[in-house]
């Protein structure tokens, strides 16, 4: 129970790795608003308001208390609705977890405007919103002198962090997330807000097709790897008090595997204290990729 009492949203999670956070922070004594549209995996659909509601009904019969929310993260009408239904719900808001998103897959040359602005819209504006509308509410709670130790937990992608053959858009979106995680943890930690993201693999909507042409399924009563409640812990765990000094973090979750990611860092230089002509720079950066590590590979490269 080491959320008890806490007030939780979780976006997208109506399915998949947002309905397993959801169900675990409920376990884990968190009141929790379910936002989900209820759209198909692509994004389209008129959108349903099942999925949302039959998960709040999970959480009640486990004892739990949870709302259902409908509304568009991705407009800053809906985000700001969106805290409203938490703060008016249950009477205040400790954690947002943002997880909505979908796919529109294209390799780049056949990529449309369409399909890139949709999935970058759903997945980065709709990260930043929500993330605006909570750091204003804890902002205004912190400067009125209340207690604050609110968390923000994102969701980004090893396909945001390494880049992922036929996903340009999606993965431009992930890696705007954890340039948009960053800023926000160094922004928002005098409120008394820590920020920080998960690359979660698991299998769902959104990977279930690739996970079925590369893994068997498992042997009934194995270990699942590739089950979504196996990232909800982190997730839990980093939206608890217990995380309060761990900010600005990119963690990958697979299976029963933790790892910390480490991003851009300055690796080997050269400082000719002076301008370079353009013609002496093939050694130079020759020499510099000599020392530096090699970049892992692309998925699916």
């Amino acid at each position: 129970m080491i959320c008890a009492g806490r007030v939780v949203i979780v976006t997208g999670a109506g399915r998949g790795l947002g309905r397993a956070h959801a169900l675990e922070f409920a376990r884990q004594g968190a009141k929790v608003v379910v936002n989900d549209l209820g759209v198909g995996r692509d994004g389209g659909g008129p959108g349903d308001e099942g999925p949302a509601h039959e998960v709040v009904r999970e959480i009640r019969a486990l004892g739990g208390e949870a709302v259902a929310d409908g509304h568009d993260v991705a407009t800053g009408e809906g985000a700001a609705a969106l805290v409203a239904t938490a703060t008016e719900t249950f009477g205040g808001l400790d954690v947002l977890v943002n997880n909505a998103g979908f796919l529109r897959d294209r390799m780049l040359v056949n990529l449309g405007e369409d399909e890139w602005d949709a999935v970058v819209r759903v997945h980065l504006k709709g990260h930043f919103l929500p993330l605006k509308h909570a750091g204003a509410y804890w902002r205004a709670r912190a400067k009125a002198g209340e207690p604050v130790d609110a968390r923000i937990i994102n969701t980004s992608s090893g396909a945001g962090l390494l880049g992922s053959v036929g996903q340009g858009n999606y993965s431009a979106a992930k890696a705007g997330i954890v340039g948009l995680t960053l800023v926000a943890a160094a922004e928002l930690g005098r409120y008394g807000v820590s920020v920080n993201a998960i690359a979660p693999a698991a299998r769902t909507r959104m990977t279930e097709e690739v996970f079925a042409e590369t893994m068997a399924a498992p042997e009934p009563g194995a270990f699942d790897a590739m089950a979504p409640e196996n990232v909800s812990p982190l997730v839990v765990w980093l939206g608890s008090s217990q995380s309060r000094d761990v900010t600005g973090r990119v963690f990958e979750v697979e299976g029963g595997k933790v790892c910390v990611m480490e991003g851009f860092r300055h690796g080997p230089a050269v400082d000719k204290g002076a301008r370079w002509e353009p013609a002496e720079l093939g050694p130079v950066v020759t020499g510099l990729l000599a020392k530096a590590q090699d970049p892992e590979p692309v998925y699916g490269a």
